[in-house]
């Protein structure tokens, strides 16, 4: 046991259960102070995006509630997490602090900030926000696995440590300051602008209401049928939650295992692939913005076809519901991604930074791993062993919604349009095309492969 008092830093692990951060610090010492540092360098980075914003002050009141009800509360500085964390430290009598390791850049130089301000009064914990810790699972001579496939066969066979339940009870020291209080933190998060109208309500209470439906219900028996799905919607709807913290993915996992299912089978998998990307950036920090696999590709730059992207009006209607729904909701179907990141990069051949960046202003769970290596993967820049596949958007759309049900209700221009008829809007009438506020395809798709393959010296 350590004695005095200790410091939980939360950055991302706003949660009380399973948390291996706040866990130690409440076990090693006589007292501890939950903290969470509103990070200028953050805000000035562009990633406290008004979705994330409002996403995040939901999520910093949940937490705040949470350790109230324990005894405890979550104090909230502003300034540098690590000059702010420090000072306080100091100002505690030497506390020790306690935080989650970072994979990004930004994480790991915050990490090492720390070390050499506090030494040994810093402890690092892995397996915090992913199952199992980046760098844990290596292959021969390399420092990450670069094929999803290697790298998932030995993720399943990894050993995993169980859920950590939540404190009861938490005491606090008599605190130097009061922090911010939680209506101003909300004040200066708004500042950010106006969330998305359909965003999701932050925090572990709905992050764990969502994963309890998820697991105890029939969603997940049916996810291997229904993920691709667009107007089923059958995904968990999880990764906001994971993505801060609100939620653990060792717990997900857990749960999922349990439940034993074929569609759970599915869903581990995903959490492998999260995993994968999370081990792959902390090597490779660079591959937020640097291509993994250098193709010198020689991006086209047109601005009007990349605002008709961002806008949803390229005149592709899976495309444009996409697009829609990421405006609309601060999130997208896994499928849509997909389709609608391939239509950038490969169909249109306009950089892929462009649209991870702009995934990135919109998405509330836009993490850095995850949608920049995704955006490699689908761009032929990253670790997919078929660089050259191109997503047909039509195509897609017959497979994965035949009814046109998900474009009707993204697309109201299209609502009118029954049928699968509703995929290719300029195939009608003259006088029914006239009847529509919906623009022509801004590219043809033959000319755009032949481009595409030209390029690529196919």
């Amino acid at each position: 046991m350590h004695p005095g008092v200790s410091i939980a830093l939360f950055t991302c692990d706003l949660r009380v259960h399973d948390n291996p951060v706040l866990h130690a610090a409440d076990r090693g010492a006589e007292a501890v102070v939950p903290l969470f540092v509103l990070d200028d360098a953050v805000r000035g980075a562009g990633f406290v995006t008004p979705n994330r914003a409002a996403f995040l002050a939901d999520s910093l009141e949940d937490l705040d509630a949470s350790l109230r009800a324990r005894g405890g509360r979550l104090l909230v500085l502003r300034g540098d997490a690590v000059a702010e964390t420090v000072r306080l430290a100091g100002r505690l009598g030497g506390a020790r602090v306690h935080v989650a390791e970072g994979v990004s850049g930004f994480g790991q130089r915050r990490e090492e900030r720390l070390r050499a301000a506090l030494g040994s009064d810093l402890t690092v914990y892995q397996n915090v926000t992913t199952t199992v810790a980046p760098g844990a699972l290596l292959p021969t001579g390399r420092d990450h696995y670069a094929v999803f496939g290697a790298y998932h066969r030995r993720w399943v066979l990894a050993q995993r440590r169980h859920p950590l339940a939540a404190p009861r009870k938490l005491t606090l020291p008599q605190l130097p300051d009061e922090g911010l209080p939680m209506a101003e933190v909300r004040r200066l998060l708004a500042k950010s602008g106006r969330p998305a109208p359909g965003l999701a309500a932050g925090g572990e209470g709905p992050g764990r209401t969502q994963l309890k439906k998820w697991t105890e219900s029939s969603s997940i028996a049916a996810y291997p049928e229904l993920q691709d799905d667009l107007n089923a919607d059958g995904t968990s709807r999880l990764s906001p939650y994971l993505h801060f913290g609100c939620l653990s993915a060792t717990e997900a996992a857990y749960l999922a295992t349990r439940e034993g299912s074929p569609g759970a089978e599915a869903f581990l998998r995903q959490l492998a692939w999260r995993d994968f990307h999370h081990q792959l950036l902390a090597a490779r920090p660079d591959c937020a913005t640097a291509d993994y696999r250098s193709r010198h590709d020689r991006w086209r730059h047109d601005q009007a076809e990349l605002d008709a992207w961002r806008t949803g009006r390229t005149g592709y209607p899976l495309v444009d519901a996409g697009m829609r729904q990421l405006a609309h909701e601060g999130w997208m179907h896994n499928r849509a991604r997909m389709v609608t990141a391939s239509f950038l990069s490969k169909t249109l051949y306009l950089d892929w930074r462009e649209g991870a960046a702009h995934f990135l202003r919109h998405l509330v769970d836009g993490d850095v791993a995850n949608n920049q290596l995704n955006w490699q993967w689908v761009a032929g820049t990253g670790t997919d062993t078929r660089p050259n596949r191109v997503l047909n958007p039509l195509r897609q759309a017959r497979r994965f919604d035949p009814g046109g049900d998900y474009v009707r209700r993204w697309v109201p221009e299209l609502a009118g349009v029954a049928g699968p008829e509703v995929h290719t809007p300029w195939e009608l009438s003259a006088t029914q095309r006239a009847r529509l506020d919906y623009p022509e395809p801004i590219v043809a798709l033959d000319e755009s492969l032949a481009r595409f393959r030209h390029a690529r010296g196919l």
